[in-house]
């Protein structure tokens, strides 16, 4: 890793020293947007626990990263986002507030300040300098790159989340750089402390990557990747074998791609690969190397400039329980899932109503009825409406 680190900050040091600054000073300037939102979703299965998540083992399971409440109102997340631009620099404070920023920063369980602290309410914080016109560099706490949707409800088509965005990473904290080759290709790269966590579980850092690139006007394609060691302590026995620390790891390679093929009518691909060894992050994990990986297809039509339609297809496989997604049993399980989500926009663009038809089937039992009995599949039906400014 040190000479990963080496070789990155001779890159950037490189670019520095090469490149031209011909920018003109120009005044900063400070905005200030932000949304909350609220849902309603009732759930067919009529669940005893009023719970969206089905089960896991003894206890609650992950089959929804947000919207977790079944016949109940609820309240997701109030945003404030302020934001500095200049021509030299930007700089982001990016604060949530409410059940789904807690479930945002999850990592985050105790603060520096102890339980319940403001850091948990910390989405972004982040400063990036701009070298040159093409090569630019950012330190801080920003959202992962990796994957095509995101926590603000308002830049999602579907208000619930994919099961790829729900395996993570949400967002990571450490240093990147941009070089934009033109306006159709640009490359980051960057050393990041471990995934979803305000503070490093061990000294090892993280390499993130992504690719951007154009091929013809509308289509726009990313890929992603990180590469990491999130191990905290030796897992094993001598029976069993160790693995320790040192020799974990854990990656995830992402393509993100969005195709605009009318101005009606939209197009996006979401595929991730991903394996795990070792230790992730005290919690445990498997001997020798474990896969996962899924794919999701996204297809948006606008009737009208006021509404439309989202159809979202979604495939994600962690049969060899590498990661959180399990069935009713606790064990490694895989899902089908299809959402259809309406797009309603009204009061000059600041409400948006979202109503949304979700069914979750899953490779063996995962949710619970009202009698207590167990199921394969969920269907959730229900309205988000997200206020933003």
């Amino acid at each position: 890793m040190k000479k990963v680190i080496l070789l990155i900050s001779s890159l950037f040091l490189g670019f520095t020293a090469q490149a031209q600054d011909t920018t003109t000073a120009t005044p900063g300037k400070f905005t200030f947007s932000g949304y909350m939102d609220t849902y309603y979703f009732g759930n067919f299965n009529n669940p005893k626990s009023q719970s969206n998540l089905g089960l896991n083992g003894t206890g609650p399971g992950n089959a929804r990263a947000f919207d977790q409440r079944a016949g109940q109102f609820g309240i997701g997340l109030v945003q404030a986002k302020a934001m500095y631009s200049a021509s030299k620099m930007d700089a982001v404070i990016d604060l949530t507030f409410g059940p789904f920023s807690d479930l945002g920063n999850y990592g985050n369980y105790i603060g520096p300040i102890g339980p319940g602290s403001t850091s948990l309410a910390i989405k972004q914080a982040y400063i990036t300098y701009k070298a040159t016109s093409k090569l630019s560099f950012t330190a801080g706490q920003f959202g992962t790159h990796i994957g095509y949707e995101v926590i603000d409800a308002p830049v999602n088509y579907n208000y619930s989340l994919s099961n790829l965005f729900n395996n993570g990473p949400f967002y990571h904290i450490g240093l990147k750089a941009q070089y934009a080759f033109s306006d159709r290709a640009a490359l980051m790269v960057g050393l990041v402390n471990n995934v979803d966590n305000l503070f490093d579980n061990n000294k090892k850092k993280g390499l993130i990557g992504q690719l951007f690139f154009v091929p013809v006007s509308g289509w726009n394609v990313y890929l992603n990747a990180i590469l990491s060691n999130e191990a905290s302590q030796a897992v094993g026995t001598q029976a069993t074998g160790i693995v320790s620390a040192n020799d974990a790891h854990y990656q995830l390679f992402d393509l993100t791609t969005t195709y605009q093929i009318t101005s009606k009518f939209f197009l996006g691909l979401n595929a991730a690969a991903g394996s795990q060894k070792g230790d992730y992050q005290n919690l445990g994990g498997p001997l020798t190397t474990k896969s996962w990986g899924g794919a999701a297809v996204y297809s948006n039509y606008a009737f009208t400039d006021k509404f439309g339609i989202g159809v979202r297809y979604e495939t994600f496989d962690n049969k060899n329980g590498a990661r959180a997604l399990t069935d009713a049993a606790g064990n490694g399980a895989s899902v089908n899932s299809i959402t259809v989500t309406g797009n309603i926009i009204a009061a000059d663009g600041h409400l948006l109503l979202k109503p949304e038809l979700r069914i979750d089937s899953y490779s063996a039992n995962k949710f619970e009825k009202n009698d207590g009995s167990l199921t394969t599949s969920q269907a959730t039906l229900g309205m988000a409406a997200i206020f933003k400014f």
